[in-house]
């Protein structure tokens, strides 16, 4: 299975999502799956990698040209696959795997959480998207969703729902139950 992780590279980040996201990668090689990830350097992002890489996993980094000339690249990806921009970055991501993680992190993030949340919904792919609210770090934005839907802005949303993990256990847990479909 390819599983997809979106998350932050800031370094100013608390070391416990870091921690979370190494654990997640370990776990993500440990059990055969390719990690895909956004490629970059710093925070989550080294970490889920880092993780992936003690356990001697596939890696797969897809990065931007943007992210490369801000020389922002890791090292750390078995293979790097470049794309010229972030748009063509998520839809290659979209693609090719197989579930998506979410863990916490910023606007690019969110942006990528929400083009498959989107995409899923319109019916373009039924490929599993598991938030993972570590210590309610999305809370606010769940929040958002009940508030647009209650509002009548969002339809109810049957035929694509993402997946929420309030700790790396649950979320593992979560992979799990959609692999086995």
């Amino acid at each position: 299975m390819k599983i997809a992780v979106f998350c932050s590279s800031s370094s100013n980040i608390e070391e416990k999502y870091k921690e979370t996201a190494f654990e997640l990668g370990r776990w993500i090689a440990q059990n055969g799956h390719t990690l895909i990830y956004g490629g970059g350097s710093g925070g989550s992002m080294d970490a889920v990698a880092a993780g992936a890489l003690q356990e001697n996993g596939a890696i797969i980094g897809v990065i931007a040209e943007a992210i490369l000339r801000m020389k922002r690249g890791s090292s750390l990806p078995m293979q790097v696959i470049k794309q010229a921009t972030l748009n063509e970055r998520k839809l290659w991501m979209k693609e090719q795997a197989d579930a998506f993680v979410v863990l916490p992190g910023s606007f690019g993030t969110l942006d990528e959480m929400l083009d498959v949340i989107a995409s899923g919904i319109v019916g373009e792919h039924k490929k599993p998207l598991i938030i993972l609210n570590q210590d309610g770090f999305y809370d606010l934005f769940l929040q958002q969703i009940a508030w647009m839907q209650k509002e009548k802005f969002t339809p109810e949303i049957k035929n694509y729902q993402p997946h929420v993990a309030s700790d790396i256990e649950g979320c593992i847990e979560l992979i799990k139950i959609h692999k086995t479909r």
